[in-house]
């Protein structure tokens, strides 16, 4: 009972955080397409407490944040971001939570197979979106909205969510071993 609250809270929190970090991109939709602000709570959300949470943060936050501040807008984009950081929080959390050592390198590989995973899900629901709609989604398209124009977000995803899963781990708050490998005596 004790970590479901402490996990709906924290999950509350990162709601919080997702809500309002785009503001930093100046709501110029542009350089929030490539700073991927909302992308970020979501992650650590689905490290920390867990995939079911983040997986139910990824999906709500960018529909909130549409009826609440109109952003981003609803259909297709709000749509296929919602299953997009759906994916998100439902890979990292799952992948992490299973890894054998919470390491840097089990960090690694379920961040990098969580953006990869989530890029495809937000292209394939893009597709249906717009096919639906009677647009046309085209490989250019997935190319520079899932990796070209999002280069400084995923450096910044691959910088920020290990140092800070590296800092709540020195403050006690997670547990994850910063180091490549479980010493000799854990294995």
């Amino acid at each position: 009972m004790r970590k479901t609250t402490i996990n709906l809270t924290l999950t509350a929190m990162f709601l919080a955080i997702g809500m309002v970090l785009p503001f930093l991109t100046g709501q110029i939709p542009q350089i929030g397409n490539m700073m991927l602000p909302m992308h970020i709570p979501v992650l650590l959300c689905g490290l920390i407490c867990g995939w079911q949470y983040g997986a139910v943060l990824g999906f709500i936050l960018p529909i909130v944040r549409y009826f609440v501040f109109g952003m981003p807008v609803l259909f297709p984009t709000g749509i296929a971001m919602a299953f997009e950081m759906m994916t998100y929080g439902l890979v990292i959390g799952l992948m992490y939570g299973l890894s054998r050592w919470k390491c840097i390198v089990s960090l690694y590989r379920a961040l990098i197979t969580a953006m990869i995973a989530g890029r495809l899900v937000w292209a394939i629901v893009q597709m249906i979106l717009l096919g639906i709609s009677g647009g046309a989604f085209t490989m250019k398209m997935f190319l520079a909205g899932a990796f070209f124009n999002a280069v400084p977000g995923i450096l910044i995803q691959l910088i920020l969510i290990p140092a800070v899963m590296a800092a709540l781990n020195r403050t006690g708050l997670v547990t994850c071993q910063m180091r490549h490998s479980p010493r000799p005596e854990e294995s």
